[in-house]
């Protein structure tokens, strides 16, 4: 199978057969084989009974439908793993992204060796202040702290060869910096196209300012993560040695002090209680570090979730 078309969705009843019939026009147009695999973030609108019928005329189609909203990230995770396709391309089911673009996603996947292409969405059909601005702010950010050169991190439509997305995993907020992901797990060709944004044709959008605080704390998890994720010992040791540092010195001066003055007095002294409250953090901090060590040793899979239904499988 040449293409595997993952499509997280949350309430998009209204855009599920417009946007299946058109994926369907575009590959049967290019004689790919192809499979669609719609994931339903537990919908309470009639997306389920939507896609249902969509079954019907489309053999292409499958489908998993979450028991409850779990997020982007985790139907993009369960639709990666279940994907089968050489080329695993990702799309928003708005109709904002357009399945035209999918050919050229291809070419620059099969014949540039492009380990991932991450669509741009150049010119924006977004309010201004409550999206377009936070997401430059965002890339930008991304962008300094990851050294991936894309302008676009979050874009929903992007390729991918079918190893990337078998080797990373995506849970919390963590869908916005899929590239970054990649790259950590040794994926470093990462491409970019310009992509065709469309107006949103069918209801509203479903994420609130709250993504704007989420988005940045997962920015510093990826990074965290990226470096210390398999050794946190060495985080938290190194900040626990430099507080114990600091403490004993604090200790030093104290005795230093009362040995060449018997009349110092110790608990008056500032030092006395740095010493103290530093040598207490330093131990925290390495605790924290054995606990991280063993948790992340016997650590089980995190990215479990309740699967109501199933089509196609």
């Amino acid at each position: 199978m040449q293409i595997s078309v993952v499509i997280p969705l949350f309430n998009e009843a209204d855009s599920l057969p417009e946007l299946m019939a058109w994926i369907h026009r575009v590959m049967e147009s290019n004689q790919f084989s192809y499979e669609v695999i719609m994931v339903d973030d537990g919908s309470d609108d009639h997306s389920w009974s939507t896609i249902q019928q969509l079954r019907n005329q489309y053999v292409h189609l499958k489908s998993i439908k979450f028991q409850r909203n779990y997020g982007k990230s985790a139907a993009l995770n369960e639709g990666f793993k279940v994907a089968q396709g050489d080329i695993v391309v990702t799309m928003d089911a708005d109709l904002q992204d357009s399945p035209e673009e999918i050919p050229e996603f291809y070419e620059m996947i099969t014949q540039q060796g492009f380990h991932l292409v991450s669509g741009w969405k150049k010119k924006r059909y977004d309010n201004t202040f409550t999206k377009n601005i936070p997401s430059k702010i965002y890339n930008a950010v991304a962008r300094r702290s990851s050294g991936i050169r894309l302008h676009d991190f979050n874009c929903g439509i992007k390729a991918y060869q079918l190893k990337v997305v078998k080797s990373i995993e995506v849970f919390g907020e963590m869908h916005r910096y899929i590239p970054i992901l990649a790259k950590w797990a040794g994926f470093k060709k990462i491409g970019e196209k310009v992509v065709v944004h469309q107006a949103r044709k069918y209801g509203t959008t479903k994420f609130g300012w709250e993504r704007f605080v989420n988005g940045f704390l997962d920015l510093m998890t990826i990074q965290f993560l990226s470096k210390f994720g398999k050794k946190p010992m060495q985080f938290f040791g190194l900040l626990g040695s430099l507080f114990f540092i600091l403490g004993f010195a604090s200790v030093g001066y104290i005795v230093f002090g009362k040995l060449m003055d018997p009349e110092f007095t110790v608990t008056n002294k500032p030092a006395f209680y740095i010493a103290l409250t530093a040598m207490i953090v330093g131990m925290q901090l390495f605790l924290a570090g054995f606990i991280a060590e063993l948790v992340n040793r016997n650590a089980s899979e995190r990215n479990t979730y309740l699967i109501e239904d199933k089509i196609g499988w």
